[in-house]
């Protein structure tokens, strides 16, 4: 099942249902009015956004529409709770590498999350407005689920089972600010501005063969003003499952049903898969030649990321994106 949220000028938007192919797409009227609404109340809905995929998918679905994703909003337009893990060490190591630091032990069985903003997400087509240049802005091409109702002190094997949804998402980084504001010990404020989702969630089932132990076994490419920039598997490398990401989250606390959890950067150990944001890529020019030579995005630059399966199918739809002053 997929599905999207219509931008009727609203908070929170119209839930549709979503054909696979992306094209069509129908309102869940009666069902649902807004994708909060539909995680609320997951378990007695699902079945009923189910029943009217497969009538949109059979071409039986009444009020059916050809699907413009430039009307769409966010899929979720703002959750109660989006906290972003890093799961990918290679990725971590890189980065602890070029400082000269070595990758704490604890890093392979303890992951790293942060709260991230979630009172509002970008569109999927939606520029990305900073106030200066200066500020080191950079992308961060990443794979997230969205949980039901998840139980505090739950374990990683049965917090599997509270991931309803699964999109990709553009995590907005601004590079520049993070030192000084990691130095104060209290993490991300200012340097995280807010993200964007994906056109469409889809629910596990989806991914067929490729939803695995919590992790999708998919590559994420990212193209920078048009030219490929990384392809790396979401699944090898991944340290952390989502299960694991999610028991983390939920040790102290229960999660509310729309929480989204994120991987974190995507990166492989293989370097000919590219990476999936500018700080890596600087990170490995450090390491090789003593300094970077790729700046981060300037106003005008373009990002698009997008995951397809083995047929080529688009399955979240795509995210792009232009930088432009605040």
């Amino acid at each position: 099942m997929k599905l999207a949220t219509l931008n009727d000028g609203s908070r929170d938007g119209v839930l549709l249902v979503v054909s696979r192919d992306g094209k069509q797409a129908v309102k869940a009227t009666g069902i649902a009015d807004t994708m909060q609404q539909a995680l609320d109340n997951w378990a007695e809905v699902a079945p009923r956004l189910n029943s009217l995929s497969a009538q949109l998918n059979n071409g039986e679905a009444e009020g059916a529409f050809a699907l413009d994703v430039a009307q769409l909003a966010a899929p979720l337009p703002r959750a109660y709770q989006f906290v972003d893990g890093s799961a990918y060490l290679a990725h971590v190591e890189r980065v602890r590498k070029a400082r000269g630091a070595e990758m704490p032990p604890s890093f392979l069985h303890d992951p790293l999350m942060y709260q991230a903003a979630s009172d509002g997400f970008l569109t999927p087509t939606a520029d990305i407005p900073v106030p200066s240049e200066d500020f080191g802005i950079d992308f961060e091409a990443e794979v997230a689920v969205i949980t039901d109702d998840v139980p505090m002190g739950v374990s990683p094997e049965a917090a599997l089972d509270h991931i309803q949804l699964v999109t990709i998402l553009n995590d907005v980084s601004l590079r520049n600010l993070i030192p000084a504001e990691l130095a104060k010990g209290f993490g991300f404020l200012q340097s995280k501005p807010r993200s964007a989702l994906a056109p469409f969630f889809v629910t596990p089932d989806e991914l067929g063969d490729a939803w695995r132990e919590g992790k999708i076994n998919l590559p994420l490419r990212s193209e920078l003003n048009g030219q490929w920039f990384g392809e790396p598997d979401a699944g090898t490398d991944m340290q952390f499952n989502f299960g694991e990401l999610i028991a983390h989250a939920a040790k102290t606390r229960p999660l509310a049903a729309g929480t989204i959890v994120g991987s974190g950067t995507i990166a492989n150990q293989d370097l000919s898969a590219g990476s999936s944001c500018l700080a890596e890529k600087r990170v490995l020019e450090i390491i090789e030649k003593g300094q970077a030579q790729t700046p981060f995005m300037s106003y005008g630059d373009r990002i698009k990321i997008e995951m397809r399966d083995a047929n080529g199918e688009n399955i979240f739809g795509t995210i792009e994106q232009k930088v432009v002053p605040a």
